[in-house]
This record gives structure tokens, C-alpha cells and sequence, in this order.
């Protein structure tokens, strides 16, 4: 598990390879990944948007950007957490991910950004 505090929200972030829904013959490898949001300011803040960063080890580089996460745009109290699963499929069995969330104060409506760390994607028998 990694971990990052960026403007008093921590983001921690577990991986998981999916081998029932992966076929390495076919170049397919899935990831899942659980994040952990965790409001450690004095203030409610609230999840606009996000913006992905995902590195294949076969060169091949993409980003994703969209409104929430999972179809949610989650109101975070202080001191509560929100998570959330989701995937991400790679062309090759070793890869990354990383980065931001756009979100809001509620309290001064200002926006402030968030970082992902950056987390591998490795399937299990490359580790060997």
C-alpha cells in the first residue's frame, strides 16, 4: 500500500491483479485497485473530478480524466474517509498509476488539488 497527504487529504491506494479477468497469451492484465480518501482537514471538502496518469511497461502511455470517481462526487467530513474499487486494464503485466483529484473546500468554496501517489501494477509471477 501506498500512501500521500496532499492539503490535509490523505489518498491511500491498495492493488489487486485480477487473474480470473486477465489472459496473458492475449495481452490482457487487469488491475484492481482500491483508494482511501481520508479528510484529515478542519473543513467538509467535496471530490469534483480526477485526472489519471497510467504508464504500461510496454511503452504505451494513457490519461484518463473524468467528473468523480465511480460515478460519485463524494462530500468528505473532517476526520471521515470515503473509498472506492475500480480498475484499470494494461497491455503488458508490469505498469503504473498516478495522479490528481480536483476538489472544493465547503467551507471557503475554494479548489484546491489532491495527489494520487504513484503505485505499481505488477502481476504476481513477475515477481519470481
Amino acid at each position: 500500500m501506498v500512501q500521500q497527504v496532499t492539503n490535509g487529504v490523505s489518498v491511500s491506494v491498495e492493488t489487486f491483479y485480477q487473474s480470473a479477468q486477465s489472459n496473458p497469451l492475449n495481452g490482457e492484465y487487469l488491475f484492481a485497485y482500491r483508494i482511501t480518501i481520508e479528510n484529515l482537514s478542519a473543513v467538509p471538502v467535496q471530490l469534483l473530478s480526477r485526472h489519471w496518469y497510467i504508464v504500461d511497461s510496454n511503452g504505451s502511455n494513457r490519461e484518463v480524466e473524468g467528473e468523480g470517481v465511480v460515478g460519485e462526487q463524494p462530500i468528505i467530513e473532517p476526520g471521515d474517509s470515503y473509498q472506492y474499487v475500480s480498475a484499470a486494464n494494461l497491455r503488458s503485466e508490469i505498469g503504473k498509476m498516478y495522479g490528481t483529484y480536483s476538489m472544493v473546500s465547503l467551507y471557503d468554496k475554494k479548489g484546491f488539488t489532491v495527489n494520487i501517489p504513484e503505485f505499481q501494477l505488477v502481476a504476481p509471477f513477475k515477481m519470481n
